[in-house]
């Protein structure tokens, strides 16, 4: 890949076959196996990585500085399967540094705290593509000063409808008070941020994105929801849930485990509605960066208030919206709805759900799909295209693909019944063992 210009830091570098130490933020940085391929359809290697993220050094840090981050490893490369890693390695540098998370389910751990280019150049020779920090900072860890607006596309939902809905939610915001700063995902969707002043609790927080998704979902029911549940689903959803407390998002600058490298890029406004997310690589993106800067560089001196978002869910809930289920393994909320999907509870639903494959690696799952179907012909012949949930699921420290089919498309008679999953995968067994990043 070639070195971008411009705004790039400047770095110094002496290598071996197995081992390259860079010199920035005036620290060394050990890059280990600096030429294995990361990115197997295009070519990068660790090191081209690692020269990406030291050429958007500035941008990437207003994502991720002062916050604790996950380690989401991809030791690997991109085509392997990522595991998630909380606690900070026991063996890191004095130079790096770590705070104390507490999680709802009680458990505690330490994670790492990156602050300049040194550090987060660490953590990329760790495996980490993407940067997954929490919303909050190290000084205080109970009050976000940032709110995720993550829409996130059904299955057939095209690239301009969440354009669209993306500048319904910067509509939303501004007739509350708030400016929100937009990203592509580097995947399939769109991410809003808000910097919020740390006034508020996580759940504050998150009750303001429900008002948020459920507000757009009022104003364009046929391209937006806010629906928990899969199966109740059409169109755009806008996950108010990514604003619990133990949550990530991949952060602006992140590259994302595409074939093709792609960047969460941060944008103007007035670039929504004709962007393209594959325009946004970690070969295009240092070029932009040198020429135009970042985007939300501005970010950090708009926190502004949630009381406005805050009375509109009061509103809702006055009107009759109360809260809205929480993700799996939360504590159940005395006002939350019944945490059981649709087609799960005891009464009569309109959506069949069935699991045909659960599985630790995606293809394999997608494989156990085509079987379903070459079994059930019929069925499958009638299945629409979000019929197919694919849910990426999180196990103990790993992703793992659950593959459910909808059978509304297929009348009561000739729906097959539920089969044991094929194959049917375990996420709780021990985790594998990790190769060498």
């Amino acid at each position: 890949m070639d070195a971008p210009g411009g705004r790039r830091r400047r770095i110094s570098s002496s290598s071996s076959s197995a081992r390259t130490v860079l010199t920035v933020a005036g620290r060394e940085v050990a890059i280990t196996n600096p030429d294995k391929v990361f990115f197997p359809h295009a070519g990068y290697t660790k090191l081209d990585l690692v020269k990406y993220y030291a050429a958007v050094a500035e941008g990437a840090l207003r994502g991720i500085a002062a916050r604790p981050i996950v380690l989401k490893r991809y030791v690997d490369g991109a085509e392997g399967e990522p595991f998630f890693q909380k606690r900070a390695p026991t063996q890191h540098p004095e130079w790096v540094e770590t705070v104390e998370l507490r999680f709802p389910s009680g458990r505690t751990a330490r994670e790492i705290v990156v602050r300049d280019a040194a550090q987060l150049l660490w953590i990329v020779n760790l495996g980490c593509i993407d940067l997954n920090p929490h919303p909050v900072r190290a000084d205080d860890l109970e009050h976000p000063d940032e709110l995720r607006i993550d829409l996130d596309p059904g299955p057939g939902v095209p690239w301009d409808d969440v354009r669209r809905v993306a500048l319904i939610v910067r509509d939303v915001l501004g007739e509350h008070g708030l400016r929100g700063w937009p990203k592509t995902s580097g995947s399939r969707g769109m991410h809003v941020n808000i910097r919020v002043e740390r006034r508020w609790t996580f759940d504050q927080v998150r009750r303001a994105a429900l008002a948020i998704a459920r507000e757009v979902e009022r104003c364009a029911p046929e391209l937006a929801t806010s629906k928990w549940w899969k199966e109740e689903r059409r169109g755009v959803f806008l996950d108010y849930n990514q604003n619990a407390k133990d949550r990530t998002v991949a952060s602006a600058w992140s590259v994302r485990p595409t074939p093709d490298a792609r960047v969460s890029m941060p944008l103007e406004w007035d670039e929504v509605a004709g962007c393209d997310p594959a325009a946004f690589t970690m070969v295009t993106a240092p070029r932009r960066f040198a020429e135009r800067g970042d985007a939300s560089a501005g970010i950090d001196a708009a926190a502004g208030s949630l009381e406005q978002l805050l009375a509109l869910s009061a509103a809702q809930e006055a009107a009759g919206l109360g809260d809205a289920p929480w993700p799996p393994h939360y504590r159940k909320r005395g006002d939350e709805p019944p945490r059981v999907a649709p087609s799960r509870r005891g009464r009569r639903s309109t959506h069949p759900l069935i699991t045909v494959a659960k599985a630790e690696h995606k293809q394999d799952a997608l494989a156990g799909l085509d079987r379903w179907k070459a079994r059930h012909p019929a069925a499958a012949a009638l299945l629409q295209v979000d019929d197919i949930l694919i849910d990426t699921m999180r196990g103990r420290s790993s992703t793992w693909t659950r593959i459910r089919v909808n059978l509304r498309h297929v009348p009561e008679g000739e729906r097959p019944a539920e089969e044991p999953p094929d194959p049917d995968y375990d996420p709780w067994r021990a985790p594998n063992t990790r190769s060498s990043s």
